[in-house]
């Protein structure tokens, strides 16, 4: 069954869209789906620097490679 979306509100449209996607992805899909668009807290780019800058590029690498072979 179609809905006219044009006549729809913007909340009866999200409202019908999760459902939609619950029914395809199921309760746990449609919690992953949502945390695609979550914002997050904080300064990533800050609190990136704070333990890259700590490590140097051999480091990184052999992290990389540990994380490979587990």
């Amino acid at each position: 069954m179609r809905t006219d979306v044009a006549q729809m509100t913007l909340e009866e449209i999200r409202v019908v869209g999760l459902k939609a996607i619950a029914n395809e992805l199921g309760p746990v899909g449609l919690v992953r789906f949502l945390q695609m668009f979550e914002t997050g807290k904080g300064d990533y780019s800050k609190e990136r620097h704070e333990w890259v800058d700590r490590l140097s590029a051999e480091e990184i690498d052999q992290a990389i490679r540990e994380a490979k072979t587990h």
